[in-house]
């Protein structure tokens, strides 16, 4: 298994480098050390930045269909080495496997998604000559590369949300030096490999590894065009303060409101709320947090929430059986038991769970808690769901706003006035009807507003995103 390697180099231009300083990476579950990782200085951030340079004058000019085959081509090798990836995954970053699997199987397709929009990048005409100061003249815009993306990728979807930014990146020309989050070094140095063994030149992606120093290094550094950035908001107000005047996209925090009707399924909702709100420990951006369900079917969906919440099992991220595995790390853990005891002191009832496991917070549920509670105005980040009743639904569309937040909102409801009013009334950047708010497909615009941050991911968001228009005028 790849992951009894004792060091994971940076990777510069295709070239592994060491360095004299190392960073520890722990299995989260066992607390067992992995391997030794190179953590990346100034000079290897100068070199890794040359070598971006000399390689975008190269990528830029690749036309569409090859930058779209070599994509096509990392698809096709990654499903290939699924196991790999998974199992690696699921080591590092303590993610169950059969959610590991998935989160590669979605990789697969954002490859194939990324390949796709090489082709459909294009401009449009513009019609110069209606105005009449524009006559004589022909007027179109081309979609242009914009250079070296800084791209930093969290642990939790260290595969497929690297590539919400690498596939992109490259599908457009540019070419990309990836910083991911230091618990998962491995995932991205294997993903480096595939997109050269994919027929990308080495110097298109670079990984270096490091903390926050060698982010705020990068992402302030001239020769970096734009930063893309997934994770909390306090380190994306950093970055967008000391990235100067170039452009960012943050994919920042969220504390998921899920609505549900008196008018819908109810027993349905509570089983597909329970089966996605402990998924990966919770440890998902859009996990479900506030479970706002209107009184009159209050009941009855916490029954049915709480007995398929005690189904799930706990365990080694490397059995096939486990739906919740362990935290990612001590401290997680410890800032969750601090707010669950705030919750039960300022009046919460503790429903389920509470009580950690080892490195295994068990899936956990409080009522009653009050708005200013971390567990409830905060991102909990972990298995933990509040429950809380509204009176009507107006009600609970106000609840769901009253959030410093605003990345997805799920909605239960049969009643088709319910869910317009839903779509026009929450604010968030994705408002998804019938299905928890943790339904994603890699090739639909996601992003958020208010403290979730700002630009759009998904195959052609990305793209356009991490390109600029060019107009061009021919007299």
């Amino acid at each position: 298994m790849t992951t009894t390697l004792t060091r994971v180099p940076l990777l510069i231009g295709g070239e592994a480098v060491m360095t004299a300083q190392t960073d520890r990476v722990t299995q989260p579950y066992t607390g067992e050390a992995l391997y030794d990782v190179a953590r990346a200085g100034e000079t290897e951030l100068r070199r890794a930045l040359d070598v971006a340079s000399e390689a975008f004058d190269e990528v830029r000019r690749w036309p569409a269909h090859r930058r779209a085959d070599s994509l096509r081509r990392a698809s096709a090798l990654l499903s290939e080495r699924a196991d790999l990836f998974a199992r690696t995954i699921a080591t590092e970053a303590g993610k169950p496997l059969k959610a590991s699997r998935v989160e590669v199987a979605r990789s697969v397709e954002n490859l194939s998604f990324a390949a796709d929009e090489a082709l459909r990048l294009s401009g449009e005409g513009i019609p110069l000559d209606a105005s009449r100061f524009g006559e004589g003249r022909v007027g179109f815009t081309r979609r242009e590369p914009r250079g070296i993306i800084a791209a930093i990728s969290p642990f939790n979807f260290p595969l497929n949300l690297a590539l919400h930014k690498v596939g992109p990146a490259l599908a457009g020309g540019n070419v990309v030096i990836l910083k991911p989050a230091p618990q998962t070094p491995l995932t991205a140095n294997l993903l480096a490999e595939l997109l050269r063994d994919a027929g990308f030149p080495p110097g298109a992606i670079s990984v270096l590894h490091g903390g926050a120093e060698l982010g705020a290094a990068l992402t302030s550094a001239p020769e970096v065009a734009l930063v893309t950035f997934t994770g909390s908001p306090g380190v994306g107000e950093s970055i967008k303060r000391g990235s100067g005047l170039k452009p960012v996209v943050l994919e920042l925090g969220n504390n998921s409101a899920n609505l549900v009707d008196a008018e819908s399924d109810v027993e349905g909702a509570a089983r597909a709320l329970a089966a996605v709100s402990f998924a990966y420990q919770g440890q998902v951006c859009i996990h479900p947090q506030r479970l706002i369900i209107h009184e009159a079917a209050y009941d009855r969906f916490r029954e049915v929430f709480l007995e398929a919440s005690r189904a799930l099992v706990c365990g080694d991220p490397l059995d096939e059986a486990t739906d919740v595995g362990p935290m990612i790390g001590a401290a997680a853990l410890e800032r969750l038991g601090g707010w669950i005891g705030e919750a039960q002191a300022l009046g919460g009832r503790l429903l389920l769970g509470g009580i950690p496991q080892g490195n295994i917070l068990p899936p956990t549920v409080l009522e009653d808690v009050p708005e200013h509670a971390h567990l409830v105005a905060e991102e909990a980040f972990g298995p933990v769901v509040v429950l809380s009743r509204a009176a009507n639904w107006s009600a609970a569309i106000a609840a769901a706003n009253r959030s410093r937040y605003g990345l997805q909102t799920g909605v239960f409801t049969t009643n088709l006035q319910h869910a317009l009013e839903a779509a026009r009334d929450i604010e968030a950047g994705g408002v998804i009807v019938n299905d928890p708010s943790t339904f994603r497909v890699d090739q639909m615009p996601y992003g958020g507003i208010k403290d979730s941050g700002f630009g759009r991911e998904g195959a052609r968001a990305s793209a356009e995103e991490l390109t600029y228009v060019k107009t061009v005028v021919l007299r």
